[in-house]
């Protein structure tokens, strides 16, 4: 072929026309509403000069003349291809609002499918940048079949590789059944909104007025609703956070986490952990104070911060190793589980055991929140989650019991009995079946009752079951933990425990799978 005959004219010519696609009036429209274009999201999503595109030049199906307006632009409103992230490998797609509104119809479907396949073909993580209003109405069936082929790889993938969306602009309809069956959801605070049915739906249908963002704004995701797991303010911001939660975790289910080497400044003694829990077992404290000062410096990455902040959960290092940590916030709730904290960490300690990532309970638990309310939405049913993704759980399981630990809580936070591997307290450590003042209530019912000092009976007998039953050394001598430690060495004792569970190895019943309590 003549380098500079016809066909190589028509490789321009192409090329100048996928070109102008990105011109200069797009990105200016994208860029008034906060938003970058699709092309720029993903060279901040990427290692600089690293992404390969592929299927650029796709073309839309044909649609006859009469059901909407159709575009004849490359691509089909979606960018896919593969690229290096922090030097490790990885799959996109960035969905091209400037290109019929990144509306989803069969060839745009296709090219998402192709990336899906992929990726799990690689087993290299998914990265879905999601922009889009919704299916592409003139091509019909096709555009809820495109869906529902991306859903099935969504689910064929998952617990194999890492999978994210990272909502940029509008999600409605089906399109946001893909974001909450992959891993993580990121939003944009302000320029992001998901639902089911949208503002207008809303108004027809139930005559209530109601804006995008306070439909299903980020805010709302992040703290009412749980669907998003990170939100930023802007998207440079939120497409760093991406590349930030991967540098934690594995390319697929056959690899461990990566490792970073720790700095030689890390302390494996902490004497501030000895002062961080109150003498007084009703004041709260921060449990991230905790988190911070066993993990490596910096290197704790929130989950879901905003929503169910009764617990906290996230990724950490240890000594350079990942560990995902699962800890009651004494903070908020007095650090109960309820209906959305037992969610939360339930799925996060699905996700980790889907990954080899080794996992960390940190114990200051009064109970399950009690009420009408939590019992009518069926807090049993919920909590079980938790419980369930423990016992199940097959990578390396750590507790360390800072405080209260009391009934059916002391069950599901990892128990000994549970298969948690080691279990650890410190000697502000309360274990019973239930907390020293509703304890004494109901076993010196009779004697509270004939008191002449009822309160101060009752502060004595609590002191009494607190020294005498719920204290940490009784569990300890009878095997239900395996030591009491001194706070100070909290961080020396795990990363001793991790390394020693290192090629853990558990034999599991052969099954199809088990039913957890959706």
């Amino acid at each position: 072929m003549d380098i500079n005959g016809r066909n190589f004219t028509k490789f321009l010519d192409r090329k100048r026309k996928y070109d102008k696609q990105n011109s200069k009036e797009a990105a200016e429209k994208q860029h008034s509403k906060g938003k970058l274009l699709a092309y720029e999201r993903i060279e901040i999503l990427f290692d600089k000069g690293s992404f390969e595109e592929i299927d650029a030049y796709v073309t839309p199906a044909f649609i006859e003349k009469g059901f909407g307006k159709m575009t004849s632009s490359y691509g089909d409103g979606v960018v896919i291809g593969h690229g290096l992230i922090s030097g490790r490998l990885a799959f996109a797609y960035a969905q091209d609002f400037n290109v019929m509104g990144g509306s989803l119809g069969a060839v745009h479907a296709a090219k998402i499918q192709k990336i899906q396949n992929m990726a799990l073909k690689m087993g290299a993580p998914l990265v879905g940048l999601i922009d889009s209003g919704g299916a592409r109405i003139q091509e019909g069936v096709a555009s809820l079949a495109g869906y529902a082929g991306i859903f099935f790889r969504n689910v064929q993938s998952s617990g194999v590789i890492p999978q994210i969306s990272v909502i940029m602009g509008p999600a409605a309809g089906g399109a946001v059944y893909s974001p909450s069956i992959t891993d993580f959801v990121f939003m944009v605070s302000k320029t992001s909104h998901m639902f089911v049915t949208g503002p207008n739906v809303v108004k027809e249908v139930l005559n209530e007025d109601v804006s995008f963002e306070d439909l299903g704004g980020a805010d709302v995701h992040a703290r009412k609703s749980g669907v998003a797991n990170m939100i930023y303010d802007d998207e440079e911001n939120t497409l760093l956070g991406v590349r930030k939660l991967l540098s934690y975790l594995p390319a697929n289910n056959l690899e461990n986490p990566p490792y970073l080497c720790p700095s030689d400044a890390e302390k494996d003694v902490e004497e501030k952990l000895r002062d961080i829990v109150p003498d007084d077992a009703n004041k709260p404290y921060d449990v991230k104070d905790v988190i911070n000062l066993i993990f490596d410096k910096g290197s704790f990455y929130e989950i879901s911060e905003l929503y169910a902040q009764n617990i906290v959960i996230g990724f950490g290092r240890l000594n350079g190793k990942t560990i995902g940590v699962v800890a009651n916030q004494p903070k908020v709730l007095a650090g109960t589980l309820d209906i959305n904290s037992s969610m939360k960490s339930a799925r996060f300690v699905r996700f980790c055991d889907s990954f080899n990532i080794p996992i960390l309970a940190l114990e200051d638990v009064p109970g399950f929140l009690p009420g009408v309310d939590q019992e009518h939405s069926g807090i049993i049913r919920h909590g079980a989650k938790l419980l369930y993704a423990f016992a199940d759980a097959t990578v390396p399981r750590i507790t360390v019991i800072l405080r209260k630990s009391y009934g059916g809580a002391y069950c599901v936070m990892n128990s000994k009995n549970l298969g948690g591997d080691f279990n650890y307290a410190w000697p502000t450590a309360e274990i019973a079946v239930m907390g020293p003042e509703g304890a004494v209530a109901i076993l010196y019912r009779k004697e509270l009752a004939e008191s002449e000092d009822p309160a101060k009976l009752k502060k004595e007998l609590a002191a009494k079951y607190r020294n005498e039953i719920a204290n940490p050394y009784i569990a300890d001598e009878k095997g239900f933990i395996d030591e009491v430690i001194d706070p100070a060495v909290t961080r020396k004792k795990l990363i001793s425990a991790f390394d020693a569970l290192e090629n853990k190895h558990v034999n599991v019943p052969s099954r199809k799978h088990g039913n957890i309590p959706l």
